[in-house]
């Protein structure tokens, strides 16, 4: 079934971002990242008010591999 697709604007795409327009079967990722961050890290606007009283990131990650991109080529 063909897409239908108005205007587009495209204001970045990083070095591991797809842009696709129409129809695809799959779609698999080149690269991948954890960020941690803490309480409030990642807050963006005008005249934000945020308390945070306590804020711990735990970075303890117990397995071996989160997201695998072996044979994504």
């Amino acid at each position: 079934m063909p897409a239908i697709v108005g205007a587009v604007q495209i204001n970045s795409i990083g070095g591991g971002g797809v842009f696709h327009i129409g129809d695809v079967f799959a779609i698999s990722p080149y690269s991948v990242a954890k960020t941690f961050a803490g309480a409030g890290s990642f807050n963006t606007g005008d005249g934000l008010h945020i308390y945070n009283q306590y804020s711990n990131t735990n970075t303890n990650d117990r397995d071996i591999a989160d997201s695998n991109v072996v044979g994504n080529v």
